[in-house]
């Protein structure tokens, strides 16, 4: 039997269930499953070690920290997306929607600086077949930003361009309802005083008022129009469930409440949690943690967030911690969810038809270790 790459002996891991056996890929997509080994002298014999989906990440920060890894320091734009590249297909994720800020809580800050070096540096490494992973748009919305729109329209044109969210980072509302936490995050991202420190809150929650609502109708408008998948950010109560259900939102980014979560997912959105919370056990500003949503039935979506590795190593975690999630089912939530919620429904799943992106995972120490990462059949670690 000729084929691309097959492999066997390996656990592999489907979007129900898991089963004991083979798997063929042809030009780059999964041909057949067998439920039993293969004999076969070019198989890639896994010895036991699971084969898994590669995995779908739809909103990580990890960029910028490479692009200025530390404060006065500016990276090669290109090195810098290597770099990430690197860390993300390392992580086993062969889809990630890198996501950029656009606007931010201060003006002049760094992530305004490199706005768009960042994105012209993913394309073009892109297109040079320097990357591992696949790598697409993430646009992450502030609407308290005053010439928000100015960024947005230029860059809402490019084809690779899949997901928008919308952010409002005000102290006392979302992500920060404990203007303690809000105090405690900014204090020590920008070494304010305090005297600085209720400056900035006074102006932030000004620029809030002033800016946000009609950046915010602009931004779903402009979305609506090209057809771009939408994502609520940290919503905590039911107005903003209703407000992001209105506008049409597919994902609910980081919801801060068991009940936003709830009413996200009545509405048809599906929640997502980031990796970094279920690892530590529970949130950094203080919010609810993805594995009591777990608990409840009420995640859907895993992000890695700000550490790639999480993203992972939260799969194995899940099923170990959370009754009646399965391993399957954990898999799913960083894989087939994530693709399905936003329309890239060539991958995520181990199905014949679906791209071959795939990871050879060992379990070492009970710590889940990826071994090799293919990427439409072609091994790219």
């Amino acid at each position: 039997m000729s084929s691309d790459l097959l492999i066997t002996n390996a656990r592999i891991i489907g979007r129900d269930a898991e089963i004991n056996g083979s798997v063929l890929v042809r030009d780059g997509v999964i041909a057949e499953i067998d439920d039993t080994p293969t004999a076969t002298r070019d198989a890639i014999d896994f010895g036991g070690d699971y084969l898994m989906p590669g995995l779908v990440e739809l909103h990580t920060d990890n960029l910028e920290k490479h692009f200025a890894p530390r404060p006065g320091v500016r990276w090669p734009a290109k090195l810098a997306v290597i770099n990430h590249d690197a860390q993300v297909a390392a992580a086993g994720i062969t889809t990630v929607m890198d996501a950029v800020a656009v606007g931010d809580v201060r003006d002049g800050s760094i992530r305004m600086e490199i706005l768009r070096e960042m994105i012209a540096a993913i394309e073009a490494s892109q297109k040079a077949g320097m990357l591992r992973a696949e790598h697409l748009l993430h646009l992450r919305c502030e609407v308290s930003f005053k010439d928000l729109m100015g960024l947005v329209e230029p860059i809402s044109s490019l084809s690779w361009l899949k997901l928008v969210s919308i952010m409002d980072h005000t102290p006392g509302q979302r992500q920060f309802v404990k203007p303690e936490k809000y105090r405690e995050y900014y204090q020590g991202k920008f070494g304010m005083t305090d005297e600085q420190m209720d400056a900035f809150m006074a102006t932030q929650i000004a620029a809030a008022e002033a800016n946000g609502v009609r950046n915010r109708r602009a931004v779903v408008a402009l979305c609506k129009a090209k057809g771009l998948p939408l994502a609520s950010h940290d919503d905590a109560t039911p107005d903003h469930v209703a407000e992001a259900a209105s506008d049409g939102m597919v994902v609910a980014e980081f919801p801060t409440t068991h009940e936003a979560a709830n009413l996200s997912r009545q509405h048809g959105m599906k929640v997502m949690m980031g990796g970094p919370n279920v690892v530590r056990g529970g949130s950094h500003s203080g919010n609810i943690s993805a594995k009591s949503l777990a608990e409840k039935g009420h995640l859907d979506i895993l992000s890695s967030d700000y550490v790639p590795s999480s993203m992972l190593q939260s799969v194995f975690l899940l099923p170990e911690q959370i009754p009646g999630v399965s391993l399957a089912q954990a898999v799913a939530m960083a894989s087939a969810n994530p693709a399905d919620a936003v329309g890239l429904t060539d991958r995520g799943a181990i199905e014949t038809g679906k791209r071959a992106d795939l990871l050879r995972v060992a379990t070492v120490d009970a710590t889940p270790v990826v071994r090799s990462v293919w990427r439409a059949g072609h091994r790219v670690m």
